[in-house]
């Protein structure tokens, strides 16, 4: 059995943009998402700072990181990406090595 993984970004938005605005942008990413092997769920939260977490639950480290991969070439047109601050970025991806419920 492989070890499940959880990928987080945090950033924050494109100047001007609201968490509603950030949300809609990610229509395509997400019926893309429910698509890709390995994936689990994701849940976006907004900080009292403005920041964002974006979370992603998958199967494995690799079906993850496949799928980071192709939101920058598959869906690189979306425009989700215009909805973030980039230079704001910070993405990882890590095994999960607990589990509660």
């Amino acid at each position: 059995m492989m070890d499940e993984a959880m990928e987080m970004t945090t950033f924050q938005l494109a100047k001007g943009l609201t968490i509603k605005d950030f949300i809609a942008a990610n229509a395509d990413v997400d019926a893309w998402l429910q698509k890709q092997p390995g994936f689990i769920l994701r849940r976006i939260c907004e900080g009292r700072d403005g920041w964002v977490i974006d979370m992603l639950l998958w199967k494995s480290v690799r079906d993850g990181e496949r799928a980071a991969a192709g939101i920058l070439t598959e869906l690189a047109d979306s425009p989700v990406h215009a909805a973030i601050d980039q230079s704001t970025v910070d993405w990882t991806i890590q095994v999960c090595r607990h589990r509660c419920g």
